[in-house]
Order: C-alpha cells, then structure tokens, then sequence
C-alpha cells in the first residue's frame, strides 16, 4: 500500500464544534488543518465518509475528556479504527505556551502517525452506565462528608460538644435534635443542615440499592462477587475497582495494575544515585483511596468471619486460595512494617499497593483470558 494513501486524523473534540487536522502517512507527509466541523453526529458521519473516500485507509484520535466515547462509537460502527488519548500523556515542549484548537489537532495528528499516543481503555455503554452510577455514589458521599463537616463546625463553634466518642450514630443524631439555642436563626440553621444531611444519607442509599439492582445483569458481576472473597473488600469497594479498571486482564501483571492506580513510589535517579519517594498518586484516584481504607481492617489477625464465609460458599475455590493467602500474607506484613516503626498512613498504603495484586489475581480467575 502506498504510504501517501494513509492518512491519521487528529481531532481536538468540543461541545459545538471539533477541529480536525490530517497528517498523510510517511515521516515526512504533509499535515494538513481541514478546519472545524459542527460536533453532531450528522457532521461528523459526512466528514469520516469523506476522508475515506480520498484515502485507503484512515486511522482517528482525539483526547479523552467531557464529551465523552460517542465518537469513538460511531467512528468504530462506520468500520474505522479510532484510538481515544489519555491527555496526561501526550508528549508536550516544555516552552510551548500557545494552546489552540488548530495546534491541538495538528498536534494529535502528527503524534499519532509517529506513534506517540498513549489510548485508555474504551469502556461499552453498559460499563459505563455502571461507572457513572459508581461515580454518582462517590459524589454523593463527598456531599455528605461537607454536611457533616457543616454540623461538626457548627457545633463546635458554640461549645456543644457530644459526650460519647463515636458521632453520626443514631443517638448522636437523637442529641443533635435535642440541641436548644437562645436565637431562633441558631435552631433553624442547624435543622437545615441536619436536612440537608439526611437527603444526602437517602440519596446515598437509594444509589446504593440501584447498585445492587443492575448487578446481576452487567457483564462484570463475577468479577464483583469473587472479589468480595477477598479481606476489606466489600460490595461497594468490588464495584468501584470493577468499574473503574473495567478488563482487569489488559494488564500483562500486577505491577502495571499498581502503576495504572498510583500506587508504585516515585523515583528520580541520576548516575549511581537512586532517590525514591512516595507512590506516584497518578493514576485513578477512587480505587487507589478505597484500597487504602480497605488497608486498615489487615491490621487484625487473619480470620474467616461470618459474613465472608457465607460469600466464600458461592466463589470457587481457586478464588477462596487466592482470598485466604491474601489475609495471611497482609496480616503478617502489617504487623511486621508496623514493628518497625512506620507510620500508619505508609504502612497501609504498603497493603493496599499488594492488596490490588491479589485483585488482579482473583480478575484473572473470575475473567478468564
């Protein structure tokens, strides 16, 4: 095939309109801006129509944000190959302080025909109607942690401090109701904040009870369940990495799943000097904090609970090995790092970092490749 007859288009995407540029395949083709088009997926069938009937093959990209994997779809369905690129990723000049719609797609272009583009993982519209109710979950919890914060400030301010240790029980609600201020503008500035509290915990739970409806019909429900073997991990933390890795067989091993989650340390290393500080933190960030958490029940000796042993009777016993040496193995590095003297927050990361190797074993058993 005649490498002028190859062609990769960059397309810097918008909500309106997207700007597309062509690079023609060889080193050295010409890259061309063809200008912007309207975004809608009319438009965009006729400008894909158009640019392969002038060439014999077409390859596409344009950077993951907002708008979303509706192009992707469609460039696929039309029978094109179209890659979607991390933005993080993408190769910059450190004195390039020029950013527009032009640059960006010639830009894309021309990184794509050298091969410089680094794709994330397209997820199928099921996946990522899970993903965004997952993702609907964190956002309400975020909203309740403000509304409790909002009391906890409150309350503290005018010298009204609970007198048992652990809050946002029931009694300590029962406590907040019972609360009496002088001013009237007091009581009903704290009534509104505990509702607002209150629609916050329903909206969690009515998330929570969608969750659990969807499940058995998503194609990654046995990965869901068989994680849940593992010590830490319950139903919400399974669904969370399940949505958020997606295809846990995409990583060759464990150490890339640690990587993609921000959980492998940092290094800068010159000559015979070797620096390494802490974890990256630059991958996916809600699976990387829900591990941590998980971290912390590792602290207790191994043992089979209840509730675990029921979800044992239901995984294979491939996933009940792989759940059993988790805890053993955890447990005992927990309690060694911690005789040395780490600090809690290290020693917990050190666990959640090893704890999603064991995920990834257990996806490996629960999606066979």
């Amino acid at each position: 095939m005649d490498e002028l007859r190859e062609a990769f288009v960059g397309i810097d995407v918008a909500k309106l309109r997207n700007a597309v540029a062509v690079a023609d395949g060889g080193r050295m083709g010409e890259v061309r801006y063809l200008g912007e088009f309207d975004a809608d997926e009319a438009s965009m069938r006729r400008l894909v129509k158009r640019l392969a009937a002038k060439h014999e093959s077409v390859i596409f990209c344009y950077e993951a944000g907002p708008t979303g994997y509706g192009l992707h779809r469609l460039i696929q369905s039309m029978g094109f190959e179209c890659t979607v690129v991390a933005p993080s990723l993408i190769p910059r000049r450190p004195g390039d302080q020029v950013k527009t719609n032009r640059r960006d797609a010639i830009g894309l272009a021309r990184l794509l025909r050298a091969g410089e583009l680094t794709a994330v993982w397209v997820p199928d519209e099921g996946h990522e109607a899970m993903r965004d109710l997952v993702r609907g979950r964190s956002a309400a919890v975020e909203t309740q942690r403000v509304h409790r914060q909002h009391i906890t400030s409150f309350m503290l301010k005018h010298g009204r401090i609970f007198p048992r240790k652990k809050t946002w029980s029931m009694r300590y609600l029962r406590w907040l109701q019972e609360q009496r201020f002088d001013h009237p503008a007091h009581q009903i500035a704290l009534q509104e904040m505990v509702d607002a509290l209150r629609l916050a915990s329903e909206r969690i739970k009515r998330i929570e009870a969608a969750i659990e409806e969807f499940l058995p019909s998503w194609s990654l429900e046995p990965l869901v369940r068989s994680l849940q073997a593992l010590r830490g991990v319950d139903l919400i933390v399974a669904v969370t990495f399940a949505a958020e890795v997606g295809d846990v067989t995409r990583f060759e091993n464990p150490r890339q799943l640690m990587s993609y989650l921000g959980l492998v340390p940092s290094e800068r290393s010159t000559g015979a000097t070797v620096r390494r500080g802490g974890i990256t933190k630059a991958g996916n960030s809600r699976v990387r904090h829900m591990l941590v958490e998980s971290a912390w029940t590792y602290r207790h000796p191994p043992r089979i609970g209840v509730k675990k042993l029921y979800i044992h009777e239901r995984v294979s016993p491939v996933v009940r090995e792989i759940a059993w040496k988790a805890q053993s193995r955890l447990t005992a590095r927990y309690r060694r790092l911690a005789a040395t003297g780490k600090r809690t927050t290290v020693v917990c990361t050190a666990i959640a970092r090893e704890l999603a190797g064991f995920m990834w074993s257990v996806g490996r058993v629960a999606q066979p490749i």
